[in-house]
Formats: C-alpha cells, structure tokens, sequence
C-alpha cells in the first residue's frame, strides 16, 4: 500500500484532506481510483489506513478507516553526524540513511579535513535538496516520519549536542579490532539514543578523536579495509538496525 505524509491540519472530522504534488501523483502516476487504500502519514507517531473517496482538480479526500502507531520505525532514536563529503555524495548518504531508519534528524558537519567549504546560500539549497531526497527515500521505505536533514554544523557546535545522546559510537581506523567492536554494539540494545559520527574523506584529525571522546563518544573498527565516507554510515547503520530490531 501506498504511503503519503500529511499535516495534522488535514485531518477533519475522520477524514483527511490531501493536497498538493501528492494528488498528482495518486491521479496521473498511479491512477489509483476511488475506493482505493492509502497509508497516510503525519510525519511523527501515527499512521492512518484511509480509502480515497471524493475528488476535485486539486485535492483528494480520504476516509480514515484504522490508525496505526510507527511499526516501520527502530525501538530507538538514531541520529548520524556525516562529516560533508565531496560532490553530491551527500545526497546518496541520505537517501541510504533514511531507508535504513536513521531517526528525526542528520547533521552534515564540517571537519577539519573536509574539502568542501560552503556558504550560507550554497549550504541552504544543498540542504533543501537533501529534505527533498529525505521526503522521497521515507515514502519509499514506508517510513512512519520524514527525517529532517539539518543546516551544515561545524564541529565545534557538535561537541556540545552530542553529550545528549546516551550512545555514541565514532568508527575510526586506529580503533581497536572487530572483537572490541562486536562487544561494543551488543551494548546498543535497550538505549533510547545513538548517534554515529562519521569522519570526511580525509578521515579525523587525532584531535577531533580526541574531543569525540571527552564527549562521550566510543572509537570502533569496521574492520581491517578502510571505507570511504559514504560506506561507514551504512555499514554502521545496517549492523545496529539487525542488533536492536525486533
């Protein structure tokens, strides 16, 4: 079944009101008809089972006939710092990031040995394109939120928000072997946050190391290949989402 994301303003009186890019879609790309079921999302904590039922040129109502809570969702909050990469791999690592369950938000965070320097106009379309990828990857994996993709941080500002976090693991090449590693994500169960930080293509300076763990943040190794960029925050992903998931 299909799933779109609404605003809790659409909702009236059992029914939903959609509206905007999405009624084109359900009428000339799908061609989905009355009587047809939705899933229609309100980007937090419910779902809603709905079948379409009056339209017009522009909206399209839909009768709310179950509502469901995130079961597409991880039993915890899983927030990936992405150190900003070269050309548009940004946009590859959340699209990834998204359908493998990162939670409510991602920081692209400029690093030391980033190459990348963006302004304040540059930053602001790039991250707009990146919540347009986010919205799209979270219809697809049938997503109970839209994870929301955040302004460009430095890494300064980081080393503040991430002492919020209960779990926070940083994969890094110098760290200590697999054993170490496994040892470390079996502990991932049962947390109510994670946040992974994932170095530039340069990878960290020993003093970002150094600072991420006076923060709270725990080294780890991927193994004895080093990965790009893009690679380690899907690798991490992928293994807390077989670990904590049920």
């Amino acid at each position: 079944m299909y799933r779109f994301f609404i605003k809790e303003e659409q909702i009236h009186d059992g029914m939903i009101e959609i509206c905007g890019s999405d009624v084109n879609h359900i009428k000339n790309v799908l061609r989905m008809k009355t009587g047809d079921k939705v899933y229609l999302s309100n980007g937090s904590d419910l779902e809603y089972e709905c079948s379409l039922l009056e339209w017009t040129d522009d909206t399209i109502l839909a009768k709310i006939e179950d509502v469901h809570g995130m079961e597409t969702e991880l039993p915890v909050k899983i927030t990936l710092y992405q150190g900003l990469p070269k050309g548009d791999k940004m946009e590859m690592i959340v699209q990834k990031a998204v359908e493998l369950g990162v939670a409510e938000d991602s920081f692209p965070v400029a690093m030391k040995r980033c190459v990348v320097k963006l302004d304040a106009k540059k930053a602001a379309k790039k991250v707009s394109r990146w919540n347009t990828i986010a919205l799209s990857a979270a219809k697809q994996a049938k997503r109970g939120i839209i994870p929301e993709v955040r302004e460009v941080r430095n890494f300064k500002d980081i080393l503040e928000e991430v002492q919020d976090i209960e779990f926070m693991l940083v994969p890094y090449e110098e760290a200590k072997g697999m054993q170490a590693s496994k040892e470390l994500i079996s502990q991932a169960k049962g947390k109510k946050s994670i946040g992974i930080i994932i170095g530039p293509e340069g990878g960290f300076e020993k003093e970002e190391i150094e600072q991420l763990k006076a923060a709270g943040g725990q080294t780890m190794s991927l193994g004895k290949r080093i990965l790009r960029t893009e690679t380690a925050g899907m690798t991490v992903l992928s293994i807390l989402m077989f670990t904590i998931e049920e």
